[in-house]
């Protein structure tokens, strides 16, 4: 079977389960790149829930070839600018390490907006429909919503990453407290806990509340390199540490600071 084959046969599936739902028929489009726009959109919007196996299956194979053409990169292809800690442009969901962290909303359930921009949303969208299913297993019995600042830690699953850490940011909706600056330091530090404690050798960070939850690029960035490095200095972790960015203004922040 190939790609498009496959992701013709996931939209079929999904298409019927939303007809089924809504009773409201859509077209699948001709266009491979409108294919997979729908796709993402269907994916964005469904509640957590497994297909039938067969199409659980096809999903996995499409998603990890998926991730093979866009390029799995590693840290061997990263640049060390401190001892354990590493810069990296581009796509978070490329990166093969042990960890890559969600800066996830206080649902913990991924981005059910369809196709948003958010870094939970693409995490969720090339994780496949089991992410979403194992947050809805972790948080059954949790008290919610999240708070702000704890590390909660899934599997993978269809990622180039072995797990995925969740952590929710401040919200930043005036001039930013001491408290939300508190806050955000402990999003940094609890998943370095988190991935120590299951002996996780390599973490790859995002750039933690600087989008939709408005907390300044280059404070961001200052509290998240002074946390990670005071993390290493206090308890000789050996765990490797990168910050991955994806817009130019974070790189040139990050490549400024880190020297």
């Amino acid at each position: 079977m190939t790609q498009q084959e496959r992701l013709r046969y996931l939209l079929e599936g999904l298409v019927a389960e939303y007809k089924e739902k809504y009773n409201e028929h859509i077209d699948i489009p001709v266009n491979e790149e409108e294919q997979f726009t729908l796709f993402r959109a269907l994916c964005n919007i469904r509640p957590a829930g497994a297909m039938p196996a067969e199409w659980m299956k096809i999903q996995d194979e499409y998603l990890n070839t998926l991730a093979h053409e866009k390029g799995i990169v590693t840290i061997n292809d990263m640049e060390e600018r401190e001892p354990q800690i590493y810069l990296w442009q581009g796509d978070i969901t490329r990166l093969a390490v042990k960890a890559i962290v969600n800066a996830a909303n206080e649902q913990l359930l991924g981005c059910f907006l369809p196709n948003h921009k958010c870094i939970d949303n693409a995490i969720h969208t090339f994780a496949g429909i089991e992410l979403r299913m194992a947050c809805a297993r972790m948080t059954e019995y949790m008290d919610m919503p999240e708070k702000t600042g704890v590390a909660r830690m899934t599997y993978g699953f269809n990622l180039p990453a072995s797990h995925v850490i969740h952590t929710v940011g401040p919200i930043v909706y005036d001039t930013v407290t001491d408290l939300e600056k508190e806050q955000l330091s402990s999003c940094y530090r609890s998943c370095l806990e988190l991935a120590n404690a299951y002996s996780l050798k390599s973490i790859a960070f995002c750039c933690i509340s600087t989008g939709e939850f408005r907390f300044p690029n280059e404070l961001a960035a200052q509290i998240a390199i002074d946390t990670v490095r005071r993390y290493l200095k206090e308890t000789n972790s050996k765990i490797q540490v990168v910050f991955n960015v994806y817009k130019d203004i974070d790189y040139e922040i990050y490549n400024k600071l880190l020297g």
